[in-house]
């Protein structure tokens, strides 16, 4: 390989045309919290201050997560997918992760067509 991006140790996140990357949270057992997007100020943010912040695609700004409920995601570890276009946050959830009360974004399965809740 010859790709610096791929193989050194300089960060350089590979933005889509929309200026953004994907985000994925996990609590401290692995288990995914939500998936949201980053462009290089909420990243820059989220490494600067601790806290999971993202750009939300249906606001069209800058968003904390928690910053009107409180339940921020204080991050353990960042870490980068080896293209640099998909960001990991091993976080602290400091209450749900979800918007609608459950720990998780991810709190239905589908099953037969449906969704079913557990």
């Amino acid at each position: 390989m010859t790709d610096t991006r791929e193989t050194g140790d300089t960060l350089d996140p590979k933005y889509d045309a929309n200026g953004l990357i994907t985000a994925v949270a996990t609590d401290p057992n692995g288990a995914v919290l939500m998936v949201a997007h980053m462009n290089a100020q909420a990243l820059a943010l989220t490494l600067e201050t601790g806290e999971a912040t993202f750009w939300s695609r249906s606001r069209g700004r800058i968003w904390k997560k928690g910053e009107t409920s409180g339940h921020v995601l204080k991050v353990i570890e960042a870490r980068i997918d080896c293209d640099q276009d998909a960001v990991w946050l091993q976080v602290e959830p400091q209450g749900p992760a979800c918007h609608t009360g459950a720990p998780s974004c991810f709190y239905r399965r589908i099953e037969g067509g449906r969704l079913v809740r557990g």
